[in-house]
């Protein structure tokens, strides 16, 4: 296996892909949103980790072999057709990645894929939190060592109802753990699955505590006004995980979205973003309404359904393996 030293890192840098259009990422099971006023834009700061392309996130497809392990020829393929498609970033492992669901030398030897396959480090925020700082430590040391921008970092969510100091403790163990300059950490908040969430005012102590580490934020919700109250945060860069909220998101200040959907619709997605960035806010509107609306037809549970439904788009079979407790979508 790879070592995190700098020649390592160094090696790969002629062999990096970058990101041709902007682009954001979604999570499972995300509703379908209101229209509310967004919030004054306070959040958003991209400053601590001033690499990370402001668009579409692509929380990434784990694709399995028939006999079960990892398959990185496929994972690497996917991430290369990602950015080419729009996305400016990547979530390795995340919930859409069925992260809880891969072992963590699994995880740790596919990111070395990822990066052995050229794909650029800088574009990549793996999710690292488990439910013990040790292992937490370890994913997140070993992404901090491969040069990626940041990483997403869950609650101990296995006991329930901690208190918020409990949180705290819980996040400046893995930074002391770390302990590394170069340490960026988004909080990863979707209590709807997790069970525990990162409140607003933990992720407010902890981005004052540490405003050059805990860099930001993923909101996978559902709660707009929770959102929202994460973007007046004065500094904290604020992830909406679905892209209904994408336009609402980037008016308020913040970076992007990070979306499941970014698996298989990306360019439709990225080129709202494209054209909110070009100050087209009216076909920003219609086009966001296509790619919601495109979303719904996709069916539950998600993560089995796109898988399937790539499976079919590149005549891969394997491409529709998932791992228990998910089950094979149909064909």
């Amino acid at each position: 296996m790879r070592t995190s030293s700098s020649s390592a890192r160094t090696s790969r840098t002629t062999a990096t892909l970058s990101p041709r259009a902007a682009c954001v990422t979604c999570s499972p099971g995300s509703p379908t949103p209101s229209t509310p006023a967004p919030p004054e834009p306070t959040g958003g700061d991209m400053s601590a980790f001033p690499t990370f392309p402001r668009g579409l996130t692509a929380p990434i497809l784990t694709p399995f072999e028939d006999e079960g392990p990892v398959s990185h020829g496929r994972y690497v393929e996917h991430a290369r057709r990602l950015l080419d498609g729009g996305c400016v970033a990547l979530v390795p492992f995340g919930t859409t990645g069925e992260a809880l669901s891969v072992g963590i030398d699994e995880r740790t030897a596919a990111l070395e894929a990822l990066l052995d396959g050229g794909v650029d480090p800088s574009l990549l925020m793996p999710g690292t939190g488990l439910t013990n700082v040790p292992d937490t430590v370890h994913l997140t040391r070993h992404a901090v060592g491969a040069g990626c921008a940041a990483t997403l970092v869950l609650p101990p969510f296995y006991l329930k109802d901690p208190s918020d100091q409990g949180l705290v403790d819980h996040l400046e163990a893995v930074i002391a753990g770390v302990d590394d300059d170069r340490l960026r950490i988004v909080l990863y908040h979707i209590p709807q699955v997790a069970g525990v969430g990162w409140p607003v005012d933990v992720a407010r102590r902890l981005h004052e505590a540490h405003p050059d580490t805990v860099v930001g934020i993923k909101d996978s919700s559902g709660d707009w006004d929770n959102t929202a109250a994460f973007f007046g945060i004065d500094g904290l860069a604020v992830w909406p995980g679905f892209e209904g909220w994408l336009l609402d998101g980037l008016t308020a200040g913040g970076p992007g979205c990070i979306s499941a959907t970014a698996n298989v619709n990306a360019s439709a997605i990225a080129h709202v973003v494209t054209l909110h960035l070009a100050d087209h806010h009216d076909e920003a509107d219609v086009a966001l309404g296509v790619a919601r609306g495109w979303r719904a037809g996709l069916g539950e549970p998600l993560v089995p359904a796109m898988k399937r439904l790539l499976a079919q788009r590149l005549d891969d079979p394997p491409w529709a393996n998932v791992r228990p407790p998910f089950e094979v979508a149909p064909a």
